[in-house]
């Protein structure tokens, strides 16, 4: 819950522009800058903000963050000042670069070192249902009863979620000063920069695609259908999720290869069947499915190859992948407005072919073939 809420804040002005650009007295490109804030918080928050509580006992952290949430969704349901607002959504960032950087390791830590992989499967499924359901439910909400309520309902969601983890989310202690690892020293680990690398190849091509999905289904006029794509991509991508946690813990890399390869198929076959209506529902509905667990093969790999640096390691993913979302859209909108949206498979598939020879020259740290309990951090 605490994901879908992560998820759901970052996204949620997107689909509420107009609304928000009205509300605020403000242009709509200075509207989607509340989007900008919020990652530029988790990019810049995310690694110093996780070394500095390390030592903290987990629970406390995990609340610090949420009550976040609580505070900067009241205040940007409530500003009536664009600049209150935009400072209101970075703060929202930055307690999302702390949440993320923290939930992959929590998950971990509630489970014996075998069922790993499948509690972080679990813990991130907030995901996927945050964007098939939540954004577009969002969205409806804040065209029927406003965008302030929207983020209202946000917060109230929240309050529930902190009276759920004082109920029954067990807490641990934080890393006493002699385990905790230096930055750098979890950096130079082997086969922690193979595995970063790696998510920002594949991430930075599913960015491009998903943040322009709408002018590049529109070459099959689906234009009017992008609501129903992207509920396609949703929906398949929680199916995504529930493979994962089935193959996670004896096949993660050949897992994460077998996706790569079949996005990269997908992405050939968008540069020639781009115009077809049929083949383009069966593509996202494939990338779905391929995009489904990459979280959690991403981290699961990145926090055994980590092991007591997980959780810097974890937050070192957190500034990749938003980046990387940020990334996206340059990279797409210089496509985009530059040559066109028939460009984008091209350049997915470049991007893919380099995360895949990454991974597979991996092989002897970050992503290493054979059941994952038998090097599995803790």
């Amino acid at each position: 819950m605490t994901g879908f809420i992560c998820i759901v804040t970052e996204t949620l002005p997107a689909g509420l522009l107009p609304q928000i650009s009205q509300g605020l007295g403000v242009s709509a490109s200075l509207a989607g800058q509340t989007v900008t804030a919020y990652a530029l918080g988790s990019v810049l928050a995310a690694i110093p903000l996780t070394i500095a509580t390390r030592g903290w006992r987990r629970r406390n952290v995990l609340l610090l963050t949420i009550s976040g949430f609580l505070v900067f969704n009241s205040v940007t349901a409530l500003s009536s000042n664009y600049w209150l607002t935009l400072l209101a959504r970075f703060f929202a960032g930055v307690a999302a670069g702390l949440a993320w950087s923290l939930l992959a390791g929590y998950a971990r830590r509630m489970v014996q070192p075998h069922q790993q992989g499948q509690a972080m499967a679990i813990a991130m499924v907030g995901t996927p249902i945050a964007l098939s359901l939540g954004v577009p439910l969002g969205t409806w909400l804040g065209g029927a009863v406003g965008w302030r309520s929207a983020f209202g309902i946000m917060s109230a969601l929240t309050l529930l979620l902190i009276v759920w983890v004082l109920a029954k989310v067990p807490d641990y202690p934080g890393q006493s000063g002699r385990e905790r690892m230096a930055l750098r020293k979890v950096l130079t680990t082997p086969g922690v920069r193979p595995v970063l690398a790696t998510v920002m190849a594949w991430m930075l091509a599913h960015n491009i695609l998903y943040t322009y999905v709408a002018p590049f289904v529109a070459q099959a006029g689906l234009l009017d259908r992008v609501d129903v794509v992207l509920l396609v991509f949703g929906t398949v991508a929680l199916v995504g999720i529930a493979i994962t946690g089935r193959l996670v813990e004896r096949h993660l890399r050949s897992t994460v290869l077998a996706c790569l390869a079949t996005f990269f198929i997908v992405s050939l076959l968008f540069v020639w069947l781009a115009t077809v209506p049929a083949a383009v529902y069966v593509g996202v509905a494939v990338w779905g499915l391929t995009f489904g667990g990459a979280a959690t093969l991403l981290q699961t790999a990145l926090a055994d190859t980590a092991g007591d640096g997980a959780d810097v390691a974890l937050s070192m993913n957190v500034v990749a992948w938003n980046s990387v979302i940020a990334g996206g859209g340059v990279l797409g909108g210089v496509l985009l407005d530059r040559w066109g949206a028939h460009t984008f498979p091209w350049a997915l598939a470049v991007l893919v072919a380099i995360g895949f020879v990454i991974a597979w020259s991996a092989r002897t740290h970050g992503f290493r073939p054979g059941p994952r309990t038998r090097s599995a951090g803790h």
